[in-house]
């Protein structure tokens, strides 16, 4: 079977409302018409309803970026996993800027993964080292895909070496298993992102700046296909 890259376009903290909309009323036209690929968008929180309106009865699936460690109860400012069940289809998990800026602890990624498997809500588990993979092991069976992210990478327009993913992404399976789909996050763009979808062991790419502009997004989405 043809491989079918998993990507997942991570808008972190960016896009009003207003320009959540702009984004897909750009995007869409195109989007509607891709094969080849499966497109996870991840919006902000405030952002989600409508993206997941505009999209609804087309092929892109729709993601949060993140979800409390705790169910539904006493926590004030927390969107819980019972929250997103029917908005989302999948959720990114433990990327590598909530572990440094928010402290977040494998614990409580493990504790995000469970409560999403109770909604049917797909893990994307983000890792930067074997470590990492290591404490998912308890999960494996809750997690669609491992996103490997070098620290160095991010943000920096410095990606692994397509190889060097290729490796880890070996590692990952190993570990987790074969049936365990491993993306790469780090500086993916349209210039380099077909050297990573090329890979035998890679399964997709996690985008973040270059899943901001619909244009750039596009060729990239463009790059993986045809490359």
């Amino acid at each position: 079977m043809e491989k079918k890259p998993l990507v997942v376009a991570n808008w972190k903290a960016t896009k009003t409302i207003k320009e959540t909309i702009d984004w897909v009323k750009a995007a869409k036209p195109k989007l509607e018409g891709l094969t080849g690929v499966e497109v996870v968008i991840c919006p902000s929180f405030t952002s989600l309803p409508f993206i997941a309106s505009l999209f609804k009865g087309t092929s892109i699936k729709i993601g949060a970026q993140n979800v409390s460690h705790y169910p539904e109860g006493a926590y004030t400012g927390e969107v819980t996993a019972k929250m997103l069940d029917g908005l989302v289809d999948h959720c990114l998990v433990g990327h590598s800027e909530r572990r440094k800026n928010f402290a977040e602890t494998n614990e409580q990624i493990n504790q995000k993964v469970s409560l999403l498997s109770e909604y049917g809500i797909k893990s994307i588990v983000c890792i930067s080292n074997i470590d990492e993979v290591n404490s998912l092991v308890n999960n494996k069976n809750k997690i669609e895909a491992v996103a490997y992210e070098p620290l160095f990478a991010i943000g920096s327009d410095k990606p692994d070496t397509p190889e060097n993913a290729s490796k880890m992404a070996v590692s990952i399976k190993k570990i987790l298993g074969e049936g365990i789909k491993v993306i790469y996050g780090g500086s993916a763009d349209p210039n380099n992102v077909a050297s990573f979808t090329k890979e035998e062991n890679i399964n997709g790419v996690l985008p973040g700046r270059a899943s901001w502009q619909p244009e750039i997004f596009l060729s990239l989405l463009d790059n993986i296909i045809h490359n």
